[in-house]
């Protein structure tokens, strides 16, 4: 039987993506890879427990609402979020996939919104980033950048001119709460013209934690 070790699953409004606000099942995989100087979810590196795949789905039923998100840590740690994935869907989810963008993303269904943290210089985690995933980015999906300074922002802006990306997909720019101030990136955004979307983390405004609950 398929398992995963899963930090927790819990219910609440979607606090960042293009989904924001909306009713969703968060699916936390325990393990991550990366360590990011501005990381809000340590607690998940390690621990969590194994969980079979159709137990999670049962889980997730019990919320109400068709939308799941399923995160980390970095979920495509473990081989098994990607039948996770597809499982979900096949069970009528609509499903979002929040990864680091340091692991290879082939593999994950097509039917699956796959939102793509591209690292910062500010992280210190920069030369993680596996840029080949870019080729696996279409129109329905969303490439964030997590903005904590000057730096940062010019590095990202680069980047999206680099590569095209918001002829590609939804291009996200989120400030790191207590460091980069979320005013003077808007006002950036809005100097550059830069067709961008600015999301601030809606579930820390609400709550003041990293879960949303």
């Amino acid at each position: 039987m398929s398992s995963l070790r899963i930090t927790e699953i819990f219910y609440s409004l979607q606090g960042e993506s293009n989904t924001v606000g909306i009713p969703t099942v968060f699916i936390r995989l325990t393990g991550c890879p990366l360590r990011c100087s501005y990381c809000d979810t340590a607690y998940a590196f390690t621990g969590g427990e194994k969980v079979a795949i159709t137990d999670i789905i049962i889980q997730a039923k019990q919320y109400g609402t068709n939308y799941v998100t399923v995160t980390g840590g970095e979920p495509l740690a473990q081989v098994g979020c990607i039948e996770l994935i597809k499982q979900l869907i096949d069970n009528g989810f609509v499903v979002s996939l929040e990864t680091s963008g340091a692991l290879d993303v082939s593999k994950v269904d097509f039917r699956a919104v796959k939102v793509l943290d591209f690292k910062t210089p500010s992280s210190g985690e920069l030369s993680k980033n596996l840029y080949q995933n870019i080729d696996f980015i279409s129109s329905k999906d969303q490439i964030k950048f997590v903005i904590g300074n000057d730096e940062d922002y010019e590095w990202s802006k680069e980047l999206v001119v680099k590569h095209e990306l918001t002829e590609r997909c939804e291009v996200l720019f989120s400030p790191v709460m207590g460091l980069q101030n979320p005013t003077e990136l808007a006002e950036k955004i809005l100097r550059d013209k830069l067709q961008v979307r600015f999301q601030i983390q809606l579930h820390k405004l609400l709550w003041d934690n990293a879960q949303g609950k």
